[in-house]
């Protein structure tokens, strides 16, 4: 199965940027539409980004858009998320998320992805 690992969170002030990583245990990972979520305490887990495996169709929740961008490259099997002009309200743990159905499309639902990382936390004071 493959394991997925998040970086790049951290402590940051206001319009700040940050640029997440997540990094695939295995190859397939060039296969599976991926994206990312974050969960503040207190909140469900909500959407951020998505895109599909080829690096296409990519998808944005109405806060992020504009601000943050999804990337991936399949040559080093890593997802990014680059974030610009951070907000307090930004703050949350980020999760990097794939669905194990090869080829699939991107997607919004936090139900169409079964691959998780733990997360890494990301910290916006004003």
């Amino acid at each position: 199965q493959v394991q997925l690992a998040e970086s790049g969170g951290g402590l940051v002030q206001t319009g700040d940027s940050l640029r997440l990583t997540c990094a695939a245990s295995k190859r397939n990972f060039v296969r599976y539409a991926a994206g990312w979520f974050r969960q503040a305490p207190g909140k469900e887990r909500e959407f951020v980004a998505a895109l599909s495996w080829t690096g296409g169709d990519k998808l944005y929740a109405d806060s992020v858009k504009g601000r943050f961008t999804i990337s991936r490259d399949n040559a080093l099997t890593t997802m990014d998320l680059q974030m610009t002009s951070l907000k307090p309200e930004d703050t949350a743990t980020y999760y990097c998320a794939a669905d194990s159905l090869d080829y699939g499309d991107s997607s919004a639902q936090l139900k169409d992805y079964d691959l998780w990382g733990q997360g890494t936390q990301v910290t916006v004071f004003s």
